[in-house]
């Protein structure tokens, strides 16, 4: 039999006390697409990490195509035909589409770039994901999260990988761009490129993918057939217990109105919202990429100019406002960007937690630092994050755990309104069913929430009404048990309209 193209055999991985990997064996055949499924924190990062490069291994082998594999770094990674897509997007803003899917790849004569051999080698890379919604001219800082997490699948088709490792990339895509993604693994499948796909969506590695392998705690503790098994099993591997409700419901009424939006109107988009967010109501927004979901938040919250239209907060009209204002009317934004704008990643999870609320700590203008960790400790337990303290630098955890902290502070805020932008992305099953009963708890407090997302099945599970944008315009608000995703998605895509 021919080798497989991948074998990784008793992999370990130590960070100080802390192991990350013990002893994780995995392989994947050519033209395979293998799912590496688990918690966050289990070490799948880490394990693609130290494939790719990025980290060496403390002990344990690898091969590839049956010849040993001992990457000295990430570029010698790539050399020997290993790509990977990173959950956080490594992307230099200020450069063009153009040229940061050519970056490090710039076809050159006698050390000038040849432009048009460099556009060609773009369009190329861009034209296997069937996506023409923006200028390949377009400065990558210009576009959306999910925009340029297509960016970054791109860059990574240049060298035409052997093994291709794709961490969550589907996490801020609407349903039309995953399709899109997944016909694009269906080709790369039959070229022979083996595919490494990460994702907390299981539907998603159920539909795309052919066998699976659970980490848990840096170990691997199941491997097998993806057809030929139950979703329910995959979970139970992943987190050692029983699931028995993915979305929780908890009962809450409906208020009156805290924040309505009249023909609301941004810089660039949206172009027309009209909305009533009441009290005790999970608003969800459904949309495809560039519909301006995020632009709509941006702009409720102050940091994007509002150029028509109104907005109201609990009956008062609130047109100009900063964020700062926001925050003292009781509004708070999770941001789909944690990484530039969620988080500070060089603090510790104690000062992102309470970064914005710091009177339960503090006593004559000085804060009491040993209240102020007591007070994080509590949010980190409630959360579930997975840190070794509140003392922690909050870069060195997990993405998903990561995403955790920056919900947490709005919740020490104690903000009334929550516009939440894609919350959990990056978060695993498990952790996802935990954030969806804490949305449930807070609407049952009396909170109004806007949760814009991307993954239909959430928003169908969690909330109560659910509008739908298309082109800016938030074209549709019906309860949500009115919906379906094939109904969610013709508005999304203009069929009603075009009919």
């Amino acid at each position: 039999m021919a080798p497989p193209r991948l074998r990784m055999t008793n992999v370990e991985k130590a960070f100080g006390a802390t192991r990350a990997l013990r002893g994780v064996s995995f392989e994947v055949a050519p033209g395979e697409v293998h799912t590496l499924i688990g918690e966050n924190g289990a070490g799948k990062s880490t394990l693609m990490k130290v494939l790719s490069g990025a980290h060496q291994a403390d002990s344990g082998t690898m091969e590839i195509d049956g010849e040993a594999y001992i990457p000295k770094g990430p570029l010698d990674a790539r050399d020997r035909g290993i790509a990977m897509i990173y959950q956080e997007l490594n992307l230099a803003p200020d450069l063009s589409v153009e040229e940061n899917i050519v970056l490090g790849e710039e076809p050159c004569r006698m050390g000038v770039i040849q432009s048009k051999k460099r556009r060609a080698m773009a369009e190329k890379a861009f034209a296997q994901l069937d996506h023409s919604g923006f200028s390949l001219k377009t400065l990558v800082y210009e576009l959306s999260i999910a925009e340029q997490q297509l960016v970054e699948i791109a860059r990574a088709l240049i060298r035409q990988p052997r093994v291709l490792i794709m961490d969550e990339p589907t996490s801020s895509l609407t349903q039309v761009d995953v399709d899109r993604l997944f016909q694009v693994i269906n080709k790369l499948k039959a070229q022979g490129v083996s595919i490494i796909y990460i994702s907390h969506f299981l539907e998603e590695c159920q539909r795309v993918c052919d066998r699976f392998t659970v980490l848990r705690d840096g170990a691997s503790v199941g491997t097998g057939e993806m057809a030929s098994t139950e979703l329910d099993d995959i979970i139970h591997l992943m987190v050692g217990r029983e699931m028995t409700e993915i979305y929780p419901h908890l009962d809450h009424s409906i208020g009156d109105p805290v924040l309505e939006l009249k023909s609301f109107q941004g810089r660039k988009k949206p172009e027309s919202v009209t909305l009533s967010l009441r009290r005790g109501e999970i608003f969800g927004v459904a949309g495809l990429v560039g519909a301006g979901r995020t632009e709509t938040l941006r702009a409720c919250f102050g940091l994007d100019k509002i150029s028509g239209g109104s907005i109201e907060i609990a009956g008062t009209e609130k047109a100009v406002g900063s964020p700062r204002d926001r925050l003292r009317q009781g509004v708070g934004l999770l941001s789909e960007n944690r990484k530039e704008e969620g988080l500070l990643l060089n603090q510790s999870i104690a000062n992102n937690l309470t970064m914005t609320r710091f009177e339960p700590f503090t006593k004559m203008g000085f804060i009491n630092g040993a209240k102020q960790l007591e007070g994080s400790q509590a949010w980190i337990e409630k959360l579930g994050v997975r840190a070794s303290g509140p003392k922690q630098i909050i870069g060195e955890l997990s993405g998903g755990n990561q995403q955790k902290v920056a919900i947490g502070r709005l919740l020490h805020h104690d903000a009334t309104i929550l516009l939440l932008d894609e919350p959990t992305r990056g978060i695993d099953v498990g952790s996802k069913a935990h954030i969806y009963r804490l949305v449930g708890e807070l609407a049952a407090q009396g909170k109004a929430i806007l949760f814009v997302s991307s993954y239909l099945p959430e928003l169908l599970g969690v909330c109560d009404t659910i509008g739908v944008m298309c082109r800016g315009v938030l074209e549709e608000v019906r309860p949500a048990e009115d919906w379906n995703e094939h109904e969610i998605l013709s508005v999304a895509v203009g069929q009603e309209e075009e009919k």
